[in-house]
């Protein structure tokens, strides 16, 4: 039978817009249960290149009003744009985890990751983790630490490198101490990096680099120094949060 025009125009158009519209329950997780707390299990304060993808992954984990973990809680990962989540959503597992990993953005600087989940009201709670992505000058301050600082200056042994920190009468400060080292300026720290310990009156355990790094090498460790500082030296990193 022949149909008239206009009633075949509408239905092409019926037909092609129900084939463009995508169903919304098809890709979206359905969570079975909610929880009453969400909170970071591992994976916050990390350190990686910009654009590179973290070492560890990040872990959080959903809880009930008694400490307990729910399985099938919904978990987003939300962040600054140009950051990527591997899986950006999940279902919580057995454990009450969800484990993403994450590519940072291309611009140097402290990310702050968006963990979300919803609680019976449909109430969001959240929990904020944070990471660093280092630029040119501060990667190059990074492999300066690990091959000259880390062994004093980081009180943790690994497999590739035995801490001498325990062995030193004065304890070196470890660089994300900010605590103590944002007190300390650029020209403070340029000096005692060249010079010794001595030349700001501290212990001579601290030993003159001045002849093994170049002007350029120390600015790069003491970026570095800037960046995984913890508390942050005030305005010395931009900050990147969600959308």
């Amino acid at each position: 039978m022949k149909l008239p025009s206009g009633i075949l125009v509408l239905t092409v158009l019926s037909f092609a817009t129900s084939c463009a519209r995508k169903p919304a329950s098809i890709s979206a997780l359905q969570p079975t249960a909610y929880g009453n707390a969400i909170v970071e299990s591992s994976g916050d304060k990390q350190v990686a290149q910009i654009g590179a993808t973290l070492h560890d992954p990040v872990v959080v984990q959903v809880n009930d009003d008694k400490g307990n973990a729910v399985t099938g809680a919904l978990v987003e990962f939300s962040a600054a744009s140009g950051v990527v989540f591997d899986p950006v959503s999940a279902l919580t597992d057995s454990s009450g985890q969800v484990t993403t990993n994450v590519s940072l953005g291309g611009m140097s600087g402290r990310y702050e990751l968006t963990a979300s989940t919803f609680d019976k009201s449909h109430k969001p709670i959240e929990v904020k983790i944070n990471e660093t992505a280092l630029g040119y000058q501060q990667t190059l301050g990074r492999q300066l630490n690990e091959k000259y600082c880390e062994r004093c200056h980081n009180p943790e042994s690994t497999v590739e490198r035995v801490s001498n920190y325990d062995n030193l009468a004065v304890k070196p400060h470890p660089f994300n101490e900010g605590g103590t080292l944002n007190k300390f300026t650029d020209a403070d720290l340029t000096a005692i990096i060249s010079y010794g310990g001595p030349a700001l009156n501290k212990s001579a355990l601290m030993p003159a680099w001045g002849n093994t790094l170049s002007k350029a090498e120390i600015q790069g460790l003491i970026a570095y120094i800037r960046a995984v500082s913890d508390p942050p030296l005030h305005g010395s990193e931009a900050t990147f949060k969600s959308n």
